[in-house]
């Protein structure tokens, strides 16, 4: 029975052979929790100030530009400068907002625009800091045990991701915008006490400093690697044409569930957590690829299903399935882009892997809206779920060094374990 749950329970190799894993797992499930708080608590203090729909959507619109452009610049910083360092530094620089919007919600009159001045700052830094903590992992992970620290930290972020809302929502109904910053200021305090226990992380010797011409050589890095480019490919297809979240709301009407709409949100979540947790088995593949395309076309064909059926639990049952078919594929991009990209050039690429699952959502949400506008709302949900599938098997054909993907052949897996292997202490 023991080995049995072994094979299904995640893996907690790289929790017990990396001390600053242990350290970065438990700083980040602080900081998720405490980011989480905010994030609830900003728009409900938006909504509040105005009671309009469109000040709160204006937010997203104010923090898109700095995340793409904080995050490309954020990957060339994290292959140029101590990656302990900045991800220190980033740690105190949110922090420090969350005190400007404690202070501004203990005024006797909350002003509005410091909050959006700070959601272009979260966003802004969240771009400069992904990066680091991203590229990090490769370092100080074992290069067998990343689809388990993928999946531990996958696992990290569900949790957080479920409970900071969750507490969010009660701590500002019962008490009250300033307690939910408050807590959020500790969160980062207790994550930055953390993040310097962390070991240095210094750049590769003659790491060229932050330029144009540095992200433009990560960039054409990735664009010399098909398997890279199959991921980010399927990533955004999937995301983009089958993101459907902005119009559950419409969809809970048709099916005249509107009290579902919460789990419907929390229903992909879950899917996720449950993947995570019975992530055991992900230890043991070597065809990440597979893992991809397998986790992306089981998302679409969920998807496909959420809109076809017309029974509440059954489109529930579909999303949870979706959370985990997404969790999946996001568990074979990590580990091929961990195993295989050069430590010197891993910041960089990270930047570019921001953007891949940050836009492609964005623009899911609008395609998903417009398409409910012309269709109406289940054709949009279950069009798009056929159309990823559609889509993933043309990549897939296209991409076949990514389907022939194997950890235990692949040239610049081999190479990464080498060097790897060459560095560590005797």
């Amino acid at each position: 029975m023991t080995s049995k749950l072994s094979a299904i329970l995640p893996d907690l190799s790289p929790w017990r052979s990396s001390r600053d894993f242990r350290l970065l797992w438990v700083q980040g499930l602080i900081t998720y929790f405490g980011g989480f708080m905010a994030m609830i608590a900003l728009p409900l203090q938006i909504k509040d100030l105005t009671g309009s729909p469109f000040a709160v959507g204006a937010m997203g619109a104010v923090e898109l530009v700095p995340l793409i452009v904080f995050g490309l610049y954020g990957g060339a910083l994290a292959d140029a400068a101590d990656r302990r360092r900045l991800i220190l530094w980033t740690e105190a620089g949110l922090g420090a907002l969350a005190l400007v919007l404690l202070v501004n919600a203990l005024l006797p009159r909350p002003m509005l625009w410091p909050l959006y001045v700070v959601a272009a700052g979260v966003s802004a830094l969240a771009g400069l800091q992904r990066p680091a903590l991203d590229s990090l992992i490769a370092r100080i992970v074992p290069h067998d045990e990343l689809t388990a620290a993928a999946a531990l930290n996958t696992l990290r972020w569900q949790i957080g991701g479920i409970a900071g809302p969750s507490a969010a929502g009660l701590v500002v109904a019962y008490f009250g915008h300033a307690p939910a910053y408050a807590i959020t200021i500790a969160g980062f305090t207790v994550s930055v006490l953390l993040c310097l226990r962390l070991a240095p992380a210094p750049p590769a010797k003659g790491a060229p400093k932050p330029s144009l011409r540095g992200i433009a050589e990560g960039a054409r890095y990735a664009w010399s690697r098909p398997v890279l480019l199959g991921t980010y490919a399927i990533d955004l297809a999937a995301m983009v044409i089958a993101f459907p979240t902005a119009i559950f709301a419409f969809l809970a009407d048709d099916l005249n569930a509107e009290w579902s709409l919460g789990l419907m949100y929390a229903a992909i979540a879950a899917g996720s957590v449950a993947l995570s947790l019975t992530s055991g088995w992900t230890s043991r593949i070597r065809r990440h690829g597979l893992l991809v395309i397998g986790g992306a076309a089981v998302w679409g064909v969920a998807i496909a299903g959420a809109g076809l059926l017309g029974d509440v639990w059954l489109v529930l049952a579909c999303l949870a399935l979706a959370g985990a078919g997404d969790t999946v594929s996001g568990l074979g991009r990590s580990t091929i882009w961990n195993q295989t990209i050069p430590d010197e050039l891993r910041g960089r690429l990270a930047g570019i892997e921001v953007l891949s699952y940050s836009v492609g959502p964005q623009l899911g949400q609008v395609r998903a809206g417009a398409m409910a506008g012309w269709t109406g709302t289940r054709p949009a949900v279950w069009s798009g779920g056929l159309v990823c599938v559609a889509a993933v098997g043309l990549l897939a054909a296209a991409l076949p060094r990514l389907v022939r993907y194997d950890a235990t052949t692949d040239e610049d897996a081999l190479r990464r374990r080498a060097e790897k292997e060459a560095a560590a202490p005797l």
